[in-house]
């Protein structure tokens, strides 16, 4: 889980997700990709509802409703834009990474799979190649230098916190974790600080 510290991260990171298919030479423009897109869901600020398929599912079985709707909230930071000047500013993001897609596939001779092409392959085929393993594994991400920075001095202040009580825990003596503690509070019933709290730095 990567945490977004800024609204620019977070609307960077939304049109990551929705330009995906378009950023992996699949379709030209996202309204092409055949599957589930929600940009449209987002820009009409309507949910997306998926119905319990027939199949794989036991009829008499009620634990799962019949439909589910995911609703999108709209990315904090932007409460003053209108529905439309939001929109925008998404449609606008999309475009840009919808063009930068066009000039590398024009730079390196990239073709495009296309819309017949992704739904004429196989459902069991798998990609042919393997994604290199990453040395890092990013858990913030900011545009922001300082914030960025900020950010990951109070996860490692987390951290450092989270194994000073998790010491004393384990040693029998009397702890309070740092707030955000939530396997142990859940399960091992263990004493957490309130989120609003400032917690000393470890000694």
């Amino acid at each position: 889980m990567v945490e977004l510290i800024n609204h620019e991260d977070v609307i960077k990171k939304m049109v990551y997700a929705i330009t995906n298919p378009v950023a992996g030479h699949l379709v030209e423009k996202v309204h092409h990709w055949p599957g589930v897109e929600s940009l449209t869901a987002i820009e009409h600020n309507k949910p997306l509802t998926a119905t319990k398929p027939i199949r794989f599912f036991d009829p008499e079985n009620d634990d799962l409703p019949d439909a589910i709707a995911l609703h999108f909230l709209r990315a904090p930071g932007y409460e003053n834009l209108s529905q439309a000047e939001y929109t925008k500013l998404l449609r606008d993001k999309v475009a840009e990474a919808e063009q930068k897609a066009a000039a590398e596939r024009r730079e390196n001779g990239i073709k495009l799979l296309g819309r017949k092409g992704v739904s004429s392959q196989p459902w069991s085929d798998c990609s042919g190649t393997h994604e290199p393993r990453r040395k890092l594994s990013p858990r913030v991400a900011c545009k922001n230098t300082w914030a960025r920075v900020e950010a990951l001095q109070r996860n490692q202040s987390f951290i450092d916190r989270y194994r000073e009580a998790r010491a004393d825990h384990l040693a029998g003596r009397e702890t309070i974790f740092p707030a955000g503690t939530w396997w142990l509070h859940r399960f091992a019933c263990v004493k957490c600080a309130d989120a609003g709290a400032t917690a000393p730095p470890p000694s």
